[in-house]
């Protein structure tokens, strides 16, 4: 009686690890099937599509070239100068005489800005020329306080920040040709603060203002 329950479970036992292992075979035989069938849903077509890398040689042109020449009459976008007096500070060859848009008090505010950033390492705050790289052994720029400078159209200044002129490097690099305008626009300003009277102050009393300058005591000391 032993004996018999005893071969039985020991059937029991064999048929459980003959169904483990053919369980095992199975799923050793399907993943990779799997895998197979998963993969071959997995399209490269834009991966793998037929192009040049930058600077490649190809047979197909007659330069052996991959990179082709634009086409004539290209513009990059956002690069289309029709302006020719806002880009370049000139017409037709020659500089124009004033600035090409209206200024207003907040573009005087940045073009204070921009020059102090710009200008003042050379030009100093007053634009006199003693900037502390020109007091270090830098070649000194002229004052704009001169009459050459004063009477300079405002598009040559603009030609100058643009290419540089002399010792003084070009700018067309690091400000934008807004700004440009804008610093030419605050020259004129500091321009006319060492030159002004309080006539020239819009709506003031001349009057006040040469009595606000002259100190306690009548001047006398």
């Amino acid at each position: 009686m032993t004996s018999s329950r005893s071969f039985a479970g020991r059937g029991k036992r064999n048929a459980g690890c003959a169904r483990r292992g053919a369980l095992r075979i199975a799923f050793c035989l399907l993943t990779p099937v799997s895998c197979l069938l998963f993969a071959s849903g997995c399209r490269q077509d834009m991966h793998n599509q037929p192009k040049y890398r930058p600077l490649r040689p190809s047979p197909l042109f007659a330069d052996g070239s991959s990179a082709r020449p634009m086409i004539e009459g290209t513009v990059a976008r956002g690069t289309l100068r029709e302006d020719e007096a806002f880009f370049t500070g000139k017409v037709g060859g020659a500089t124009v005489k004033e600035l090409p848009f209206t200024i207003e008090a907040a573009d005087l505010d940045r073009g204070e800005e921009r020059f102090n950033i710009f200008c003042t390492p050379c030009h100093d705050k007053t634009g006199s020329g003693r900037g502390m790289v020109a007091q270090r052994g830098y070649r000194q720029p002229p004052s704009y306080h001169i009459d050459r400078l004063k009477q300079a159209d405002s598009g040559y200044m603009f030609d100058v920040i643009t290419n540089g002129f002399g010792a003084m490097p070009d700018y067309k690099a690091q400000i934008d040709p807004r700004d440009r305008w804008l610093i030419v626009a605050y020259v004129r300003a500091l321009q006319l603060s060492q030159t002004g009277t309080a006539a020239d102050i819009p709506g003031g009393d001349p009057e006040a203002a040469n009595k606000q300058r002259q100190p306690a005591g009548g001047g006398k000391h």
